[in-house]
């Protein structure tokens, strides 16, 4: 096909040349799995659908198996071998799969693009995830509710091709990207399931008062009460909101809080009101005290949030609209360790059951009051598990916060690197 005289927004030092365009067919071998329905066998190959096409890898969740025979058979046409590459045709449209070791699957409903040698098979699979072919594959669906994209659109899809070095050079840097991308994606799972794990051993289990795992030196067994023995639940302000722009000098003005403001990850300040202290002060309900609980009480319900003395020094004057409800300790106990709980299993499922509504769910003050709590008589005890899940949800938080800024880096040189 003709020369592109389009270039990358980025490029690496060095390369001037324009880029070719040349369709998919010309530079791979594209093939589809079978047509048939083999029957499935409980133990054999893995048989691979769109489905378990994900992510850029091979998802062996939700799996069916087929004999030897089938699966010797349906290799005669599709045979998947190290370095292909693999996309969706049917459901989600595009998502692929880079084959990374030497299969044992066979495949159905999804495309086979095999590597021939002709294109750097790590630019060409990062190539297929770029702006370009997305909007090429938007624009080749067929099909109503479930959509699909032909065999024959696949093989049309144009493709830009640079050097051979330089090809190498984006494939490698990309493929860097992506292996920082899963080495943050395992520890932040591999952190998630701790923390799972630590919650359902150092909290009691049904019909115990004691915990699995607990701290040493603690013994005593722990107690249980209504939310309403340890802390006051107050109303958020039910007034009408008083917005000013997002560059307006805020000093003199009080943040007021909704329901977008508490996240399943705690507080979040991206779109945020503010009203006058004026304002503020007029009103009875919904200021908030350092040390207070936020639980959000109708749309998203049970979303948690600590206005400790970190957050105050961010957000010092704050108040919560009637979409929420304020926690306030009255009993000595713990707020770290109150805050824990609430967002632990056990928390969760309590809210999850006391909850009404079809339309818009909402949360009661008086069913919030009768939430039972467990908790270790002794402070110490509590501040030590609050402590605990706190530096858990830490380290959870920072890998998130890296695992998306690497995306976002991904998403932006995927839109700058290729035409």
């Amino acid at each position: 096909m003709a020369e592109n005289t389009k270039k990358p927004a980025i490029r690496f030092a060095g390369f001037t040349e324009v880029w070719e365009q040349r369709k998919l067919d010309t530079i791979t071998d594209v093939r589809d799995g079978t047509h048939d329905s083999p029957q499935y066998v409980e133990d054999g190959h893995p048989f691979i659908t769109s489905k378990n096409v994900k992510d850029g890898f091979i998802n062996y969740e939700d799996i069916q198996y087929v004999s030897d025979k089938d699966y010797e058979e349906i290799n005669k046409r599709s045979k998947v071998d190290k370095n292909d590459i693999l996309m969706g045709m049917i459901g989600t449209i595009g998502n692929i799969a880079l084959v990374r070791e030497i299969p044992d699957f066979t495949i159905k409903n999804v495309a086979l693009i095999k590597d021939i040698g002709d294109v750097f098979y790590h630019y060409l699979y990062h190539c297929l995830q770029s702006n370009s072919v997305a909007h090429q594959l938007d624009e080749n669906l067929d099909g109503g509710t479930q959509k699909f994209i032909a065999l024959n659109k696949i093989r049309e899809l144009v493709i830009p091709v640079p050097s051979e070095y330089e090809q190498h050079k984006i494939g490698d840097y990309m493929e860097l990207l992506d292996n920082l991308i899963t080495l943050h994606q395992r520890k932040y799972d591999k952190l998630t399931n701790v923390k799972k794990s630590m919650l359902e051993k150092m909290f009691p289990k049904n019909g115990s008062n004691v915990p699995e795992i607990r701290f040493k030196g603690f013994t005593e067994a722990w107690e249980q009460c209504k939310l309403s023995d340890l802390v006051d639940v107050i109303d958020g302000d039910r007034g009408k909101n008083y917005p000013i722009e997002s560059d307006f000098d805020i000093s003199g003005h009080t943040l007021f809080l909704n329901a977008s403001n508490v996240t399943t990850d705690g507080f979040a300040f991206d779109n945020n009101q503010f009203i006058s202290e004026e304002k503020s002060n007029s009103m009875g309900n919904g200021k908030l005290n350092e040390d207070d609980i936020i639980i959000t009480s109708r749309g998203s319900l049970g979303h948690i949030a600590w206005y400790n003395a970190y957050i105050q020094c961010i957000v010092p004057y704050a108040r919560i609209n009637s979409g929420m409800l304020i926690l306030r300790k009255k009993k000595s106990v713990s707020t770290s360790y109150l805050h824990q709980f609430l967002k632990s299993e056990k928390g969760q499922n309590q809210i999850s059951f006391m909850s009404f509504g079809s339309a818009q769910p909402q949360l009661t003050k008086k069913g919030v009051e009768g939430l039972l709590v467990n908790y270790p008589g002794s402070l110490n005890e509590q501040d030590k598990l609050g402590e605990y899940f706190a530096n858990l949800d830490n380290l959870i938080t920072l890998h998130q916060r890296k695992l998306e800024k690497l995306r976002n880096i991904k998403k932006s040189m995927l839109e700058k690197m290729f035409i």
